[in-house]
């Protein structure tokens, strides 16, 4: 009789667990996520399940927005309670804008899932945290590494099942295509980011590297490198709460786990420059955030973290809107009429701050592989001490802006690049004489293999001299006395690390396009010199100094050449010119 009753119990038991995972699958306001906790959703179920929300829901929209290199579109989803879905009334109703970004890299799924959860519940439930602020997301940016799927591509991951591939359609990095803009993701991406001049910018990833306990970690905007008022503002009031609110919810994060080898020797804050998510973000004076789930802990936790610091994020902006909009557009009119910007900093390692960090133990053991030893970090041993923690940059490079750039009309890819993030561009409309400030381009250096398809120059040095240059009608003034100033001398700067002429938009200036024949050029050198008495000093002073330069016909021809009417004044001469 018990036996009989036992087996109805498991029976009963079973038949509902088969009922509810029947219903589970049947319905459709539930996530492949929800469904599954160890699967995410594949681009097409993504597309689908935004446009199912947007035909049951009247507080969302789902719109194409721009091409991609997979040859489907990037998609914009809003979630805007008051059902208008524009920028215009964002302005008008004085709300906050929030901009999610979604599967930059597809193998780091976790911000696909918890975003369509995210706009499902908020709608559902009709969230006052819709009160205050607009919600825009890309479902999915990286499309061309999505479709890309399986199992293998992350050695180091815990899950999902499937997930996509790290390189686009074009095998881009898009986290280094902002500035650049090789992908049509990314020109896309742009001019969507400049529609909504979002007031906080979310880029959701995992991370690679290191073991410890947190679920969840977070890259801020690098403090140093936004405008101070953000900077304070960010650091003072934004990560203490939002530090608060995750570990009242069960998910404890620290700061971005990059370290030399291990945590506990010391952890240093992300240099994000404006090729990344959060430093391009920085440009617009956008405080930004890239919360990194730790690829070793369960898929559901990693996709539950990311949900919570979203709705962590929307916490803050319903209680603190006002405060963040007005320390924004303090930033933005500091902008305006900020003279001088720093382009590049080096960690200060003076500055040392220490962290409360919960990791493991660190310990070497013989491999089973190599027979060598090897690192491993032993779970069994978890600690919670203090680790330094170095997050203070300090400028090696400052500029003082010009009262405009000029830029030749030929450097078509320069000006769309400029346009797409809003920048306000003039037309010369005759042509002129301008004097104006000069940089040529004295070194720099270049890496010896492709990075991201560029061989971007680094270590720039220019020499500055004032010319009189010829500016045709069609050619183009950039002022700055615009809210996009940082962007402006941050992309058009040749030394800045991000610059266009870094990106090699500008390398035809650094190949000489005429020389002379010695044989030919002889008899100008010996007239040259005769006619010139200042050449002819500075000429011999380096002969009798310079005994590898005396020994050579060449090189005291070219040095002749150089400094004569007949060297060409374009080659190295950077053709982005200053007025003042």
């Amino acid at each position: 009789m018990h036996k009989l009753l036992l087996l109805f119990v498991i029976l009963s038991i079973t038949s509902c667990n088969i009922t509810k995972g029947l219903i589970d699958s049947l319905d459709p306001s539930l996530t492949p996520f929800e469904k599954d906790n160890n699967y995410s959703a594949s681009y097409e179920e993504v597309i689908e399940y935004y446009k199912y929300l947007d035909k049951t829901s009247l507080y969302i929209q789902v719109n194409a927005f721009g091409k991609t290199d997979s040859g489907h579109p990037l998609h914009e989803v809003i979630i805007d309670k008051s059902k208008k879905f524009t920028p215009l009334a964002a302005i008008q109703e004085n709300k906050a804008v929030m901009f999610v970004n979604n599967g930059i890299h597809p193998g780091e799924p976790c911000g696909i899932d918890a975003s369509m959860m995210l706009a499902k519940d908020l709608i559902q439930n009709k969230s006052d945290l819709l009160d205050s602020t607009i919600i825009v997301i890309v479902p999915v940016y990286n499309i061309g590494g999505s479709l890309n799927r399986g199992a293998y591509s992350r050695a180091n991951q815990n899950g999902p099942a499937l997930y996509g591939f790290r390189g686009n359609a074009k095998n881009l990095d898009l986290n280094r295509d902002f500035i650049k803009q090789d992908s049509e993701n990314a020109k896309s991406m742009n001019r969507l980011f400049t529609k909504w001049n979002p007031d906080i910018f979310i880029d959701n990833h995992t991370s690679n590297g290191a073991d410890y306990q947190y679920i969840i970690t977070l890259i801020a905007t690098q403090k140093d490198k936004l405008e101070a008022n953000l900077s304070r503002y960010m650091t003072n009031e934004m990560l203490p709460e939002l530090y608060s609110k995750m570990k009242s919810k069960d998910y404890e994060m620290t700061p971005y786990v990059y370290s030399r080898s291990t945590p506990d020797e010391g952890i240093a804050g992300f240099l994000d420059l404006p090729r990344y998510s959060s430093g391009y973000a920085a440009l617009h004076n956008t405080i930004s955030f890239m919360p990194e789930t730790h690829m070793f802990k369960p898929y559901k936790d990693r996709v539950q973290s990311t949900y919570t610091f979203m709705i962590s994020m929307l916490e803050f902006i319903k209680d603190n809107k006002q405060s963040l909009q007005d320390v924004r557009n303090r930033a933005i009119e500091n902008t305006r009429i900020q003279e001088k910007f720093d382009l590049n900093w080096t960690l200060d390692f003076e500055k040392e701050d220490q962290l409360m960090f919960k990791g493991y133990e660190s310990a070497t053991k013989k491999s089973k592989v190599t027979g060598l030893d090897r690192m491993y970090y032993d779970r069994s041993k978890p600690y919670e001490k203090s680790v330094p923690f170095y997050n203070t940059y300090k400028s090696t490079l400052t500029v003082s802006k010009p009262k405009a750039y000029i830029i030749p009309q030929a450097y078509t890819d320069v000006i769309e690049r400029l346009r797409a993030n809003g920048v306000q561009i003039e037309t010369i409309t005759e042509d002129q004489e301008m004097t104006l400030e000069v940089y040529r381009i004295e070194d720099y250096e270049d890496p010896k293999s492709a990075y991201e398809g560029h061989y971007n120059h680094s270590q720039v040095t220019v020499s500055t001299g004032k010319e009189q240059i010829k500016i045709r009608k069609g050619d183009y003034r950039i002022r700055t006395n615009q809210s996009k100033n940082r962007y402006i001398v941050s992309t058009l700067e040749p030394q800045a690390p991000d610059s266009y002429f870094a990106w090699n938009f500008f390398d035809g200036i650094l190949m000489a396009k005429e020389h002379f024949s010695s044989y030919v050029f002889e008899e100008i050198a010996e007239d040259l010199l005769k006619k010139d008495k200042e050449l002819r000093k500075d000429f011999e002073e380096k002969k009798r100094n310079d005994k590898e330069f005396s020994n050579s016909s060449y090189a005291q021809l070219n040095y002749i050449y150089k400094r004569s009417p007949y060297y060409e004044k374009t080659y190295k001469r950077y053709p982005v010119f200053r007025e003042f």
